[in-house]
């Protein structure tokens, strides 16, 4: 006689970059404190790294690069050029992403 299946059903495991993209998408407002964070970091050793990977992730909670593409007029191409790990994008190409990301970079005085 066979046993019955005593295996409890294990939910599949999510990476941390999908839960964290998913918590951005989840909560608006963190996506902007988020990215906030890590520009007042970007002076620190990988912190325009970390700046970029933080913007990424911000876009694709708000859609993706094809939605940000057609919301910023970027073409998608130049938004995955300018998010890479060798990446070097423009203070015009940061305010625009961000524009149609719907997140506002805020400066901060350090003394």
């Amino acid at each position: 006689m066979k046993s019955p299946n005593t295996e409890a059903t294990v939910p599949a495991a999510v990476d941390h970059d999908s839960a964290l993209i998913q918590e951005l998408r989840d909560n608006p407002n963190y996506a902007e404190v988020y990215l906030q964070t890590a520009l007042e970091e970007i002076y620190e050793p990988g912190g325009v790294s970390a700046f970029l990977i933080a913007l990424r992730q911000v876009i694709e909670a708000r859609g993706g690069v094809g939605e940000i593409a057609k919301k910023s007029g970027i073409a998608r191409q130049h938004i995955y050029r300018a998010l890479s790990e060798s990446g070097n994008p423009t203070l015009t190409t940061i305010t625009e992403l961000t524009r149609a990301a719907g997140v506002r970079l805020t400066p901060t005085h350090h003394s």
